[in-house]
Parts: C-alpha cells; sequence; structure tokens
C-alpha cells in the first residue's frame, strides 16, 4: 500500500562538507542514510527520520541538518496535522497507534503557572552558602506522637518506629524496567542512586544479579505480571512497590515483545526467553482495597517488616479517595504518577487523554489526607513530568514528600525525546536491549552526568529554600502558602489550595 504520509523531518546534507565518512549511516539505528555507490553521495531516506539527532551531534564536519518538514496540510484548528497523520497512518496500519515517553499534548502545565514566594525585610532569607539547610527526606510512616521513657539520666525513645527510607535529597529516580531499558541504563541509575544517597527503582522486569550490590538503594517493583519476583528479590530491595497503574497508560497492562526478550532478560523475568512479556491491566489478586491490604501485609510479612511498603497509581479524578483507601490498608508511601508521566511504550490515545495533571492530584490527595488526619502515616510521591528543580519544590509545597524523576535523568544521559522508545532502536541506546546498540550508553559517564544532574538540582532548591526563609525540606511539605497563581482560575486555586498572586 502506497504511504500518503508526510516526512514529519527533511535531513539535508551539505555535500561540500560531507567527507563521506559514513559515520551517519553507522550512527543512524532506523536506517535514514545510505551510501550510494553510483553517484558516490551518501543520501537521506527523510521519511525514516525521528529526529534523534544522533547524526547531527556525530558528524564531524558538521554537514548534516534535520530540519521539520514545512510541507503542511491546509491550515485547520480543529483538524491538526497531529490528527490528519494519526488517521492516515492507522489507515495504513490498522492498529492502534504507539508512542514513547509521556503525554506531549499543550494540556496545562500547572507548574508554570505557580510562583514561589520570597522573604524580604521583616524575615529575612537565609544563605545556603554560609547556613546549613537541610534536605534529607525520610519517608513511609511517621508516628503521630513519640513517648520517652527516663532512667539513670537515660532518655530512651519508646515509640516503635516503622521502618522508613532516609534519602538525602527529595529526588528520587522513577520506575523503568529491565527489557524497557537496558542494564547499562539500570546501571548508571544504581550508581546515581549510591552517589546522591537516594533511590532507584527498577520497574516490573525484576532485578538483574549485577545489581544486587547496590540493593539498599534500589526500590523492587511488584506489577501484575509479577516478574522476577521471589523472595530473594523481595529481600534485596530498601523498599517495596506495588504498581497499580502508571500516568501514561492508566487503566492497561504492559507488553514487552518477545524479539525483545533476550536471554538475560527472560532469566531476570524468569518467563521462556523470546516470549511476549504481557502484565494483566488488573492484579488478578486485587478487586478491592481489602484485596490490597491483604498483599501489603504478605509483602511485609516475607520481609518480616523490615522495609517499607509502596502503592503506586496513576493520578485519576478520584486518587484522593483511593489514596485514602491505601493508606488505610497499611502502604506506608503512595505514589502517584500524573498524566504526563512517561513510558517505553503506550497506546498514544490513552497517553494522551486519561489521567489528571499531577499538581491537581498531589493537592488533592494531600488535603483529603490531611481532612481525615492521616496525612503522617503515610508518605506521598509525586512522579510525572518533572522537570527542573523548581517543579521539585513546587510538588512539595503542594504536598508531596518527594518525587520520582524518569525523563530528566534520561535526558541526562542523551535522550532527545524522538518518542520511538518502542521500536527498541534508540539511538542513544538507552530504551533498547539490542547488544550493539546498548553499548552507546557507556555507564560510567551517564551514571556521572545524572549525579551532577541531581547535584544541580539540590543547589537550587537550597537556594530557594533559603529564598523562602526556609530551612528544612520539611518545613515546606504542604505549605501552600508559600505558592501563588497566576492565569489560573478560581476553581482550579481552589483545587490547588493556593491563592492568587497578589493576595
Amino acid at each position: 500500500m502506497r504511504t500518503y504520509l508526510l516526512p514529519e523531518y527533511i535531513v539535508e546534507r551539505d555535500d561540500l562538507k560531507c567527507t563521506r565518512c559514513k559515520i551517519c549511516i553507522e550512527q543512524c539505528t532506523y536506517g535514514v542514510h545510505y551510501y550510494n555507490a553510483a553517484k558516490n553521495i551518501i543520501e537521506s531516506r527523510s521519511e525514516r527520520c525521528v529526529n534523534c539527532l544522533r547524526c547531527v551531534l556525530f558528524c564531524p564536519v558538521n554537514a548534516i541538518t534535520v530540519r521539520r518538514n514545512l510541507n503542511a496540510y491546509r491550515e485547520n484548528y480543529h483538524w491538526t496535522y497531529e490528527f490528519i497523520a494519526s488517521i492516515k497512518r492507522q489507515a495504513e496500519l490498522g492498529s492502534a497507534l504507539l508512542s514513547g515517553m509521556g503525554c506531549d499534548r499543550p494540556y496545562l502545565t500547572f507548574w508554570d503557572k505557580l510562583l514561589l514566594n520570597a522573604c524580604q525585610v521583616t524575615n529575612p532569607p537565609i544563605d545556603p552558602i554560609r547556613e546549613p539547610i537541610e534536605i534529607r527526606t525520610y519517608l513511609g510512616r511517621k508516628p503521630k506522637i513519640l513517648e520517652f521513657k527516663t532512667g539513670d539520666g537515660d532518655i530512651e525513645l519508646e515509640t516503635k518506629i516503622a521502618p522508613d527510607l532516609c534519602a538525602e535529597t527529595p529526588i528520587l529516580f522513577a520506575a523503568m524496567s529491565y527489557g524497557a531499558v537496558n542494564l547499562n541504563v539500570h546501571e548508571a541509575l544504581a550508581r546515581a542512586a549510591v552517589e546522591c544517597g537516594t533511590y532507584f527503582n527498577c520497574g516490573e522486569g525484576g532485578l538483574h544479579p549485577n545489581l544486587y550490590k547496590y540493593s539498599e538503594h534500589i526500590i523492587v517493583q511488584v506489577a501484575s505480571g509479577r516478574f522476577g519476583v521471589d523472595l530473594k528479590y523481595l529481600n534485596a530491595g530498601a523498599a517495596i512497590e506495588i504498581k497499580i497503574g502508571q500516568g501514561a497508560k492508566p487503566g492497561i497492562g504492559g507488553h514487552l515483545p518477545g524479539e525483545k526478550v533476550s536471554k538475560d532478560i527472560a532469566a531476570v523475568r524468569m518467563i521462556p526467553a523470546g516470549t511476549d512479556a504481557l502484565s494483566p491491566a488488573p492484579h488478578h489478586d486485587i478487586y478491592s482495597i481489602e484485596d490490597l491490604r491483604q498483599l501489603i501485609y504478605a509483602l511485609k510479612e516475607a520481609t518480616e517488616y523490615t522495609k517499607p511498603v509502596a502503592v503506586k497509581i496513576a493520578a485519576v479524578h478520584n486518587s484522593a479517595a483511593i489514596a485514602s483507601g491505601i493508606a488505610r490498608a497499611g502502604a506506608d508511601i503512595i505514589v502517584l504518577d500524573g498524566v504526563r508521566g512517561a513510558t517505553g511504550a503506550a497506546p498514544k490515545i490513552i497517553r494522551d487523554n486519561v489521567g489528571i495533571p499531577i499538581e491537581l492530584a498531589i493537592a488533592s490527595v494531600d488535603q483529603r489526607l490531611r481532612e481525615e488526619g492521616i496525612r503522617n502515616e503515610v508518605s506521598l510521591i509525586a512522579s510525572g513530568g518533572i522537570r527542573n528543580s523548581a517543579d521539585v519544590v513546587k510538588a512539595i509545597a503542594l504536598g508531596a514528600d518527594a518525587v520520582y524523576i524518569g525523563t530528566a535523568a534520561l535526558i541526562a544521559m542523551g535522550c532527545t525525546l524522538c518518542q520511538r522508545c518502542y521500536t527498541g532502536k534508540c539511538s542513544w541506546g538507552i530504551a533498547t536491549t539490542d547488544p550493539e546498540i546498548s553499548k552507546r550508553l557507556n555507564p560510567e559517564d551517564a551514571y556521572k552526568r545524572v549525579v551532577n544532574l541531581v547535584r544541580a538540582w539540590n543547589i537550587e532548591i537550597k537556594e530557594m529554600l533559603g529564598a523562602m526563609g526556609m530551612d528544612s525540606i520539611e518545613s515546606l511539605r504542604g505549605n501552600r502558602e508559600q505558592l501563588r497563581g497566576v492565569g489560573l482560575t478560581d476553581r482550579e486555586l481552589k483545587i490547588l489550595g493556593v491563592k492568587m498572586a497578589g493576595e
């Protein structure tokens, strides 16, 4: 069938500069560039280009330019290029369209409509260079009161403290399964977690034997497919996360195609090599809060009550009510993943139209738990589209204890968000299990880049806390008086629990 699709990008080459070194051919995993021996030139198939920019960056003579195709359909605000191209593509393929990473639709990003307060004359700011500012974060169940006993001049804590996570930064690395990304990515994130004093979630693909040495900084995940889950795996992690849903595809399961299930991935996931790894939409032993409670306590029992158990859900319209039930079911941590949460592969229609922004979800959940008097019984982690340190600070002011970052960490490693993760051809060696392409990501270099990113954000977080006159991140949690909205409706301001700028 002849395609009616226009190339999304046009690849241009300055033939006078081009030395025919063929580096672009070697670097492109999508087969865009090829050598025409008859003409002694390198030509390009623009229709295959995904704009990963690998060829542009690696061309030694800067001979390549990739630009958006300026040919366009007649301008129409309702029938945009995206919708026309999607219909044409489905007419040719007859299947649901897939996409990687997070929602790229122009929905409201509330982070950009929230401003932080700052101290001035009567309440002087704190200089983080000269005065200590504490950003260490404890995640887990906290007691309502602390009881002590005294004797022989000593003071002893009588209250039993539930197991928790101690992170030196409120930034954790989000779940990415072994199979969606390769071992080099996992190793880089695990090492970065150790270096930064934080935690990396290994995702639902199990934990590779090479990573057990980092286990004190790894959160292990139990998803509906239960891949790689056994007693050794559960006890290896610093915490356990039950994945109910994720922001990029609420209400549906996961699928790792058989061609990506190599011998190593199969061994870790405990399935035959070359078979599809299917995660069903529901956990088939969870159909109520009572069922969830049973799994939470089964995991606590299996690990002798030494590890906090988290539950991850997608941010949806009744997140507050669901979170209340999760807290009462015995979870120590609740993870909320917003509509901009990323993934290796999701039906595009689900990714772009199901779920709600994390800003609204985290504010409503924090408020609900406070009203019910159970906020200290559970910690909240915000996930989905955290782009910079200001987003981190605003998330905590809205009610989060910490945040997960995934896409930002991958961008630090080299990702350019071409959103073709599901093809397994990631030219940067990240979202691929091809052994040759995976070599492109040097875990040593990648880990250093991620560490630098977190260190830079930590500096900025301290700067912002100092500007607000706060010497600890704990003072900011749920402190919405430190936020003001701009360009938001009264209803939006009410849900977020913030005032209009100028009030």
